[in-house]
C-alpha cells in the first residue's frame, strides 16, 4: 500500500482514467534521497526514463543534481523542466542528433569504444565523457530487465574493453539493478572493482546506474550510505552518481479508473475505461500483478471479478480480483503505485484514450494538469 495516501478523499473529482500523483508523497522520497546524498556525498541523478512528470519536475530538481537521459528528447526535457546536470546514454547515438546532445548535455556516456572513436571528434573538450561497462553479474528478477542477462547489448565487457583507447575518457557507468536493495549493488561493486580495478583510479567520476529501490520502506538506506563513503575512500574520494527513476516516483501516486459494463461469461468480468495493453504495459510483459485499493487475491473476499480493459484485444487483461462488495457500474477503481514505468510507456493502441494527469498538491486540492484526446492519437498516426 502507498505510504499515507489521500487520493481516496477526492475521489469524486477525478475524471478517469486519469494518473495522480500525489505531491506530499512524491516531497517524501525527495526527503529520503536528500538525506542520502548529504550523508553519503554522492550525487543522484533522475532516471527520466522512470519518471517524467513534467508538472512536478520542479521539485525534484530543487533536490537532485541533474537528469540521466536515454537520448536527444528525453535530453532536452531535462533542460527545459529541471535545467541542471544532464547526464545522457545511448546504446547507440545517431549522428544527426549528437551534435544537439553534445550542447544540452554535461556527460555523454558510449556503449562501446567503436561510437566513442566515431564522436570522441564531436565531444572531447566539451563534454565530460565515460564508457558504460557490463560487469556481468545482476540479480534482476527477469531477463527482460536484465542489463547483464548473456548476449547483453549494453555495455562493454572486460573481455571486449580496450584501454589502449581510454584517452578522454572521464568516467565509467554500470548498470545492472532492477528494483532492488543494497545488497544486490555490493555484488555488481565487487565484480566491477574486479574487473576493472586498474581503471578506477584514472577516471574522475564512477556511475552506479539505476535501480536502486532506495524509496521502498525495506530498503538498507544506512547499507547504501556506508558502500558508497567506503568506495569513495577507496578511490580517493571520487564522484559518484546514483541514477534511479522509480525510486523518484515510487509509491506517490495511482492510476485511477471507471467500471463501464459487467459482462458474465462464466465469470464476472468489470470492463474498465483503461487498458493493462496500452496504459500499464508491463502488467503484461513482466508480466506482474498490479495492486488494487481494498482488492485481495481471487476468492479471498466475498466478490470477485476479472478486470479488463477497453481495447479490442482479447489477452487485455489486468488479472482476477476479489472485492468485499459487488462492482457496479460507475465504480472507480484504484490502481496503485502506476506513476513510475507507466506514463512514459503509454500508447493510443486502438485508438483509446491516453489517461489524463492530475496532481494532488499538499493542501488537499486537486488539479488536472493535462488532458489528452483524439489529436493525440491522429497526431501520432
Amino acid at each position: 500500500m502507498p505510504k499515507v495516501s489521500k487520493i481516496e478523499s477526492i475521489l469524486d473529482q477525478i475524471p478517469t482514467p486519469c494518473y495522480v500523483c500525489e505531491e506530499e508523497l512524491l516531497e517524501e522520497n525527495l526527503k529520503i534521497l536528500q538525506s542520502i546524498q548529504e550523508k553519503s556525498g554522492a550525487k543522484i541523478l533522475l532516471a527520466l526514463k522512470g519518471f517524467a512528470f513534467t508538472a512536478l519536475l520542479d521539485k525534484v530538481g530543487k533536490v537532485l543534481h541533474g537528469c540521466s537521459a536515454s537520448g536527444l528528447h528525453e535530453a532536452m526535457l531535462a533542460c527545459e523542466y529541471v535545467n541542471k546536470e544532464v547526464h545522457t546514454y545511448s546504446p547507440a547515438f545517431k549522428k544527426e542528433e549528437f551534435e544537439k546532445i553534445v550542447k544540452i548535455s554535461d556527460h555523454i556516456i558510449f556503449n562501446s569504444f567503436e561510437q566513442w572513436m566515431q564522436f570522441k571528434p564531436m565531444a572531447l573538450g566539451k563534454v565530460s565523457c565515460g564508457i558504460r561497462i557490463n560487469p556481468e553479474v545482476s540479480a534482476a528478477p527477469t531477463d527482460l530487465y536484465n542489463p547483464c542477462a548473456p548476449f547483453s547489448r549494453l555495455g562493454v565487457t572486460v573481455k571486449n574493453f580496450k584501454p589502449q583507447l581510454l584517452d578522454g575518457i572521464e568516467g565509467l557507468h554500470f548498470h545492472a539493478l532492477c528494483e532492488q536493495n543494497v545488497d544486490a549493488l555490493r555484488a555488481v561493486l565487487q565484480s566491477f572493482e574486479e574487473k576493472f580495478k586498474n581503471y578506477i583510479p584514472k577516471m574522475k567520476w564512477i556511475n552506479f546506474g539505476g535501480g536502486h529501490h532506495i524509496t521502498r520502506k525495506d530498503y538498507d538506506i544506512k547499507g547504501l550510505i556506508e558502500l558508497i563513503r567506503e568506495f569513495r575512500k577507496k578511490y580517493d574520494n571520487i564522484p559518484v552518481y546514483l541514477e534511479p527513476g522509480e525510486a523518484v516516483g515510487w509509491e506517490t501516486g495511482a492510476l485511477v479508473a471507471s467500471v463501464l459494463d459487467i459482462v458474465d461469461n462464466g465469470m464476472k468480468i468489470a470492463i474498465l475505461d483503461t487498458s493493462a495493453e496500452a496504459h500499464m504495459p508491463d502488467t503484461l510483459a513482466m508480466p506482474y500483478r498490479a495492486m488494487i485499493r481494498g482488492a485481495a487475491n481471487p476468492n479471498e473476499k466475498a466478490y470477485t471479478y476479472r478486470l479488463g480493459g477497453n481495447t479490442c484485444l482479447a489477452g487485455d487483461i489486468m488479472g482476477d480480483y476479489s472485492f468485499d462488495e459487488p462492482l457496479h457500474v460507475g465504480d472507480k477503481i484504484i490502481f496503485e503505485d502506476m506513476i513510475h514505468y507507466t506514463i512514459v510507456k503509454n500508447t493510443t493502441f486502438n485508438g483509446i484514450k491516453l489517461p489524463d494527469l492530475g496532481v494532488l498538491r499538499k493542501n488537499g486540492k486537486f488539479e488536472v494538469v493535462k488532458t489528452f484526446g483524439y489529436e493525440e492519437y491522429r497526431r501520432r498516426n
